[in-house]
């Protein structure tokens, strides 16, 4: 009955929340047999992988066990109750290619790689990058990791963020996330890349929302991006605008997601779960808004003492934790909560799994070029334009992540 009152509470303060999005588009959320049988399909393109990958019939018994080991390191049995379909790819998580498509299969190539190098099929070195592609924006959110670099010089010009790209392309990359400051600011530059890079790489930006109006989600559709990760760090637009320092941040967020969804970007929102949040009434009625703009992915992101929290006690403590592991547990993994978006929280992956960043599948590339383990851990090793690019990756990769190795 308690945990009633708090759903019904929960939906009736986000029903309080005005919002003109148009979700006339947007994700479908499967389940049910529908599910079961894409699932049935997924497994044979792992075969097909396989097969393809290796010669040795041991082997590909030990790659087929090698994937579900790897799946249970992260979920243990914690079986999958939904993916998104949209764009006619069948979605399980906001950082995985959509199934079924090329992209997928290279990604399960490159993670099968892991185990048993490949010599037969082109693999990916990266899952994910993250590339800040400019130091401007219009908000001076709180927990901003770029804050120190915030509004100063570019360093980078546009002929340079291309080679930046193409560096990294060369070793093969799934996806790379453009981020910032607000990358929409340096939309030309955007443009530029899109249209010059390789296609076999997804494209995504990571922003506020700040100038996703229609004209320029139309034109980024058009030059090839895959999609919008919109950070919105609250249901009730003040506390939002109040965290991002900006009056229209709000506003913005809502332009961006019904912009994206139009012109068939596929939209995620990402979340900053402060102390002060985390509340199972809050998560809920976040998820309520969620579903209500039609985004297809909300992604939690614990807070981390870095930026503009520097030196700040920002850091979860065991009990806030815990609300949001089983808060992610119920609303991905329960019937009940089929119709809602799915919930990336790299947290609980990395406290069974261990980061995949820091030069393993992916590494945060800086304003200035230069390589870090993530967007949250600062610890320069080169630049990517540099020549000593490869010794740098590898030094990174050895170091490995200092929280969650």
């Amino acid at each position: 009955m308690i945990a009633e009152f708090k759903e019904k509470k929960a939906q009736e303060t986000t029903s309080l929340i005005s919002t003109t999005i148009d979700t006339s588009n947007g994700p479908k959320f499967i389940n049910g047999l529908r599910l079961k049988l894409v699932q049935l399909k997924i497994k044979f393109t792992l075969l097909k992988v396989i097969l393809k990958c290796y010669y040795n019939p041991i082997v590909w018994i030990q790659s087929l066990r090698y994937l579900i080991k790897l799946r249970r390191r992260f979920l243990g049995n914690i079986k999958v109750h939904k993916m998104v379909y949209i764009n006619g790819k069948y979605h399980i998580g906001l950082y995985t290619p959509g199934w079924n498509s090329s992209l997928y299969e290279k990604f399960i190539a490159s993670n099968l790689n892991d185990f048993k190098p490949i010599k037969l099929v082109e693999v990916n070195r990266f899952n994910n990058i993250f590339f800040a592609i400019t130091k401007k924006c219009a908000l001076q959110c709180e927990h901003c990791f770029e804050w120190d670099n915030l509004n100063k010089k570019e360093t980078l010009s546009d002929d340079q963020l291309m080679e930046v790209v193409k560096r990294i392309q060369d070793k093969g990359v799934s996806q790379i996330h453009l981020s910032g400051g607000e990358p929409l600011i340096r939309m030309d530059a955007i443009l530029k890349i899109l249209n010059h890079a390789d296609k076999s790489t997804n494209f995504w930006v990571v922003t506020s929302g700040f100038k996703l109006n229609n004209t320029n989600a139309k034109r980024l559709k058009e030059a090839g991006l895959k999609g919008a990760v919109i950070s919105l760090d609250h249901f009730i637009p003040e506390k939002h605008n109040t965290f991002r320092n900006f009056k229209d941040a709000f506003y913005w967020v809502e332009e961006a997601v019904k912009n994206a969804n139009n012109n068939n970007l596929i939209t995620a929102l990402s979340l900053c779960t402060t102390k002060d949040f985390i509340s199972e009434e809050n998560l809920m009625s976040y998820m309520e808004l969620a579903k209500k703009l039609k985004v297809s992915f909300v992604q939690f992101l614990e807070p981390k003492a870095v930026g503009h929290y520097v030196n700040k006690d920002v850091l979860l403590n065991p009990q806030q934790i815990g609300v949001l592991e089983n808060f992610f547990i119920k609303m991905n993994f329960t019937n009940k909560f089929g119709n809602y978006p799915l919930i990336t929280y790299h947290g609980y992956y990395q406290r069974r799994q261990g980061c995949l960043s820091a030069g393993k599948k992916g590494i945060y590339i800086d304003t200035d070029g230069d390589m870090n383990p993530c967007p949250f851990c600062h610890k320069k090793n080169g630049n990517v334009l540099d020549s000593n690019f490869n010794s740098n990756l590898n030094i990174l990769q050895s170091a490995g992540c200092s929280s969650y190795n």
